[in-house]
């Protein structure tokens, strides 16, 4: 690393770590405890000299005034392992944008709340012009060579902001709540859902906590703006973007050397003195609806009416953390919170035992952790979670035996899979695992915990840092290994000088948007007399073989082609007519999976007008080149995805290709042709020119030394590209001149 250029991390996020308040006249400086905070002060340490930054730059929004701003001393600012650019907003605006579309919006629908999302057009305004605000802070700070790395749900516009005024920005994203399922995620406003998809296709990489999260964004991304995806790399038209899974962790050794302080002893020896020898349920979470509170309460409730004989041998001290006081519904929950205590409490107290203690505050670090290892069950059942980082602290904290229940709807369910996992909803199951958990032996509370604390301390918060910085440079290195050349005057001659020099030649052609342009209909799009006399020429040259690899049926190849010496291969690959010869199926004939797909291809028939189906020998494709541009995109995605549903379990492939969506049995594919074709020969020039999806299975076979030619936008692995199906014929017609001269 010490001979590459110092570089800066840029982090972006919605609030900066740190609030100013004023102690003894003077202005002090409270560091917020986050996980992301966490991983940089980790990582630079860790690493010592070998990181890959010279210094950090975090931009966030101020809960403080400028004015308080300005009296923080230079000492100060200076202990920060990071250096603080704070944004000072309109407080109408800010509210609207986090307290509105935030939080009233996304909040409960990436949560799976959509009964309490609010659609308001205005608060949409206000997170665009606060996201606008963060992007041109970026912009006005950032410098060549920059890592951009922008965090969670309120910025997810910022990343294509920033990439529209620079192109070339390194810029990641992680988002710290769920993503949600499409079926969920489609509920946004139309022009809402879009701009947040295109918003985070600015990103280089994204993050997510799970797997399920990225595949429900892959998911996602295809129907929304129809870009498919090759193992989580998503091909945009002009390069492509990865989605990926972080799981963020936790500073493992600060809460596992915790159990040892003194002050920390000094409150566990306390809490054990004041419950005797009563087991302890704990749990702690922040005032929000997504974290099951209640239904918490409930399944306990059900344990204390199932299991009497716990009753007075056990209490659950719960800790509720203020959040979000100015929002209606979390006013309403601390209520809703209070009077189920207050009534459980009622219901079972006796004069000596109290089931639940309830406390509304923060802990210290040090009851925290004191109240982590004390307790025999960790009861952490969120009714939907990102992550959920209390499980990890509990695990990490324990210095002997412990349960951990967890909700098998938190993020965290993927790593500890050694909790008892509960279905947060089910009272009857939390009052069984709870139940479970007070009688498991000894032995194996030891076994769980300790395989869970090996699991987290393998990746820590500094770990999830590096692994997501390395893995964003990964994708800027892969993208630019994958950017495709225009194919310029100089590189057409070079072209050609190696055809005219070479002993054996290849062209591979694609037909369909390549010799010719498309049409409403198929039938339509027939070869004109130029395109006959050029292919023609070209194939009548010595040691010069030329292939027409189409989609297209063979009956229609061989009326147009048949009197040519060329090697025609219809439907992709799925049969082949060499000069001369007969055609030669290279598929099995079984034909009866067609009559599961015509129905549902009916159906998007009937509800596309201008659509059709076209049915050849092998294969079955839905055309919608002539349907209203908006809904043939909306139906496609639709039919994509019935299609993945139906055929989960069968061997077809679905290729979803220029406004066609197609069938066909699996090993039909213009690479597996060629490379059958290149087989015992001996080519020492191959020009390959195709322009859609079907194309790069043949640029992929091909070795470096072949020249592959890309038509059109669109992301490929073919080394030139050329932007109008137009340039084909002149570029085929320099073949012939350069022979003949």
């Amino acid at each position: 690393m010490s001979n590459e250029k110092p570089r800066r991390l840029v982090v972006v996020s919605n609030r900066l770590p740190f609030q100013l308040q004023r102690k003894n006249g003077k202005v002090e400086m409270r560091q917020s405890d986050g996980g992301l905070v966490s991983a940089l002060k980790s990582y630079f340490e860790n690493e010592a000299d070998d990181h890959k930054f010279s210094s950090v730059l975090w931009i966030g929004s101020a809960e403080f005034s400028e004015k308080r701003w300005t009296s923080i001393s230079k000492r100060q600012l200076e202990s920060l392992p990071y250096q603080p650019n704070p944004i000072f907003f309109d407080k109408k605006l800010y509210n609207k944008f986090y307290n509105g579309f935030c939080n009233a919006t996304l909040w409960p629908l990436f949560h799976y709340f959509p009964s309490f999302v609010e659609f308001d057009n205005d608060t949409f305004k206000a997170y665009e012009e606060v996201n606008r605000i963060f992007a041109d802070a970026v912009c006005n700070c950032i410098q060549e060579g920059d890592v951009v790395w922008i965090h969670d749900y309120q910025l997810m516009l910022v990343p294509s902001m920033i990439r529209q005024k620079y192109q070339h920005a390194i810029i990641g994203f992680f988002l710290h709540i769920p993503f949600p399922s499409f079926e969920i995620f489609r509920l946004l406003n139309r022009p809402w859902k879009e701009k947040i998809i295109e918003g985070l296709l600015g990103a280089d990489l994204i993050g997510f906590h799970t797997h399920e999260y990225v595949q429900h964004f892959l998911k996602t991304v295809r129907m929304i703006k129809g870009f498919d995806h090759h193992f989580r790399t998503i091909l945009l038209p002009d390069t492509t973007v990865k989605a990926e899974m972080f799981p963020l962790g936790i500073d493992f050794n600060k809460f596992a050397s915790a159990s040892k302080r003194d002050d920390v002893i000094e409150i566990k020896n306390a809490i054990a003195e004041n419950f005797s020898s009563k087991k302890i349920i704990f749990s702690v979470d922040r005032l929000d609806y997504t974290k099951g509170v209640n239904h918490r309460l409930k399944g306990f409730e059900t344990f204390l009416e199932r299991y009497p004989d716990w009753r007075e041998k056990v209490v659950f001290v719960l800790v509720v953390v203020p959040s979000r006081q100015i929002i209606s519904k979390y006013n309403e929950r601390k209520k809703m919170i209070e009077e189920e205590i207050g009534r459980i409490n009622g219901k079972y107290s006796t004069l000596q035992w109290q089931p639940v203690i309830y406390r509304y505050s923060n802990l210290s670090f040090q009851e925290l952790t004191a109240m982590y290892d004390v307790a025999d069950i960790g009861l952490i059942t969120p009714l939907r979670d990102g992550m959920n980082l209390v499980a990890k602290e509990y695990v990490a904290s324990k210095s002997d035996k412990g349960v951990l229940i967890l909700s098998e709807l938190a993020g965290a369910a993927n790593e500890l899979g050694e909790a008892i996992l509960v279905n947060p909803f089910d009272r009857d199951e939390l009052a069984e695992s709870i139940f479970r958990g007070l009688n498991l032996d000894d032995d194996t509370q030891r076994l769980s915990i300790q395989s869970m604390q090996a699991r987290l301390q393998n990746y820590t918060t500094s770990d999830w840092l590096s692994d997501f910085i390395q893995q964003l440079d990964d994708v800027k290195q892969e993208q630019r290994s994958q950017q495709t050349n225009l194919l310029k005057e100089s590189s057409r001659k070079e072209i050609l000088y190696h055809f005219k020099h070479a002993n054996r030649r290849l062209f591979l052609l694609d037909y369909d948007g390549t010799l010719v342009p498309f049409a409403k209909h198929p039938s339509l799009a027939t070869p004109n007399p130029t395109v006959i006399s050029t292919l023609n020429a070209i194939a009548s040259f010595p040691n010069t073989d030329v292939m027409i690899i189409s989609g297209r049926d063979r009956g229609s190849l061989e009326k147009w082609f048949g009197n040519l010496p060329v090697t025609l291969v219809s439907e992709h690959g799925a049969a082949v007519r060499h000069i001369g010869g007969k055609w030669v199926d290279y598929v099995a004939a079984d034909q009866s999976w067609k009559d599961n797909v015509r129905p549902t291809l009916e159906i998007f028939h009937q509800r596309s007008p201008g659509s059709f189906i076209e049915e050849k020998r092998h294969t079955m494709a839905w055309h919608y080149r002539n349907v209203d541009p908006e809904l043939g995109f909306i139906r496609s995605r639709e039919l994509v995805d019935s299609l993945h549903h139906m055929l989960r379990n069968v061997s077809l492939q679905i290729i979803d290709g220029n406004k066609v969506i197609e069938i066909r049995i699996p090993g039909i594919n213009k690479g597996e042709i060629t490379k059958n074709i290149l087989q015992g020969k001996d080519f020492d020039f191959i020009l390959a020119i195709g322009d859609d999806k079907t194309d790069e299975d043949m640029f992929r076979i091909l070795d470096h030394s072949a020249y592959t030619l890309k038509i059109g936008p669109g992301h490929t692995i073919a080394k030139f590209h050329i932007n109008e199906q137009r340039d084909v014929l002149p570029l085929l017609h320099r073949f012939c001149n350069s022979v003949e001269n």
